[in-house]
């Protein structure tokens, strides 16, 4: 039963998440509401582990989360449903965009499209940085301060051009020595 879910659920989140891996993330945040597959912390972790990892930032989350959820049948599950509907559809209009890229109707619909996909991966962010810079004990929300400081300097270390194009696995690799420098 657990496998069917999976099968639904991601294939669900795979033909609804129009934009990439980050328009993934309101669709997970759904899934921790729901199933006990993975808490929204660990949704924050999976995100931190994807963005680091080699490959697409969906496919990884869905096989960490179907790995959690039942293993490795059940990150296999879950890797292949989120990647059929993609395939299906690229299918499908690989054989007729062709005859309909100029259509008014069709750059209408993308015209649409983009702000939306815009909007979810804002969603997204804003969630993360809700699970990033904010903790709730005892009802109440508190702003972890060293997580917001170390934020904020990223952010103003990314306004310097030169910076900027820095590889992002040094930014990783640098917020992961502050974490163990400033937490430890």
């Amino acid at each position: 039963m657990i496998y069917i879910t999976l099968a639904y659920e991601f294939f669900k989140i795979g033909l609804f998440s129009i934009g990439g891996g980050m328009a993934t993330l309101p669709f997970l945040m759904d899934l921790t509401s729901r199933y006990d597959w993975f808490s929204a912390s660990e949704l924050a972790n999976m995100v931190a582990i994807s963005e680091s990892t080699p490959g697409p930032v969906g496919i990884n989350m869905a096989t960490y989360a179907g790995y959690n959820a039942a293993g490795i049948p059940g990150a296999l599950v879950a890797t292949l449903s989120l990647v059929a509907p993609a395939l299906i559809i690229i299918v499908i209009i690989a054989r007729f965009l062709e005859n309909f890229s100029e259509n008014p109707t069709v750059k209408a619909v993308f015209y649409g499209i983009r702000p939306t996909v815009a909007a979810l991966i804002a969603y997204a962010v804003w969630e993360l940085l809700k699970i990033a810079l904010f903790s709730v004990s005892g009802g109440q929300i508190r702003i972890d301060y060293l997580s917001l400081f170390i934020c904020a300097s990223v952010f103003g270390l990314l306004q310097i051009r030169k910076l900027a194009k820095l590889h992002p696995v040094i930014w990783i690799a640098a917020g992961a020595a502050a974490g163990i420098i400033l937490k430890l």
